[in-house]
C-alpha cells in the first residue's frame, strides 16, 4: 500500500471516529525514523482510547503491522509506530503543551548549514 494511500485511509477512520483537529506532519526531509506523523484530538480518556483502537484495527485488516503502542492505559498521549506513518492521538490539553505542529515545522527545525551553538570540543574537567 501507498504511504498516502494509507494515511488517507487512517485520517478517514480517524475522521469517522469524531477525532478532532486531523493534522498531518511530513517529515520526508526531516527525519529518518518516519515519513509522516498523523495527530488527532479526543475529546476525552475513553475517546483517545477508541481512536487507538480503531487505528490498530484498520491496521490489522490492511495486514499493517504495529511495530508499538504507548500510552493507552493513562490515553492522554497515545503513540502508534506504524512504520512510516507514527499516530499521536492527545487530549486537547496535552496537545496544546506538548504542540508538536510548532515542534516540527521547518522553521524550528535546524537546517544542515546551522552552526552548532556549543563548543565542538569537550573541556577538560
Amino acid at each position: 500500500m501507498q504511504i498516502e494511500a494509507m494515511l488517507d485511509l487512517f485520517k478517514q477512520a480517524l475522521d469517522e471516529k469524531k477525532g478532532l483537529d486531523i493534522q498531518v506532519i511530513d517529515l520526508r526531509d526531516r527525519a529518518v525514523f518516519a515519513d509522516f506523523f498523523l495527530l488527532a484530538t479526543g475529546t476525552s480518556r475513553t475517546h483517545v482510547a477508541a481512536l487507538a483502537d480503531e487505528i490498530d484495527r484498520v491496521a490489522s485488516l490492511q495486514g499493517i503491522p504495529l511495530l508499538g503502542i504507548e500510552g493507552l492505559s493513562e490515553a492522554q498521549w497515545v503513540l502508534i509506530d506504524l512504520g512510516d506513518v507514527v499516530v499521536h492521538l492527545f487530549q486537547n490539553q496535552t496537545r496544546t503543551f506538548y504542540n508538536l505542529e510548532k515542534l516540527w515545522s521547518p522553521k524550528t527545525m535546524m537546517g544542515a548549514n546551522v552552526v552548532a551553538p556549543w563548543p565542538s570540543r569537550m573541556y577538560e574537567g
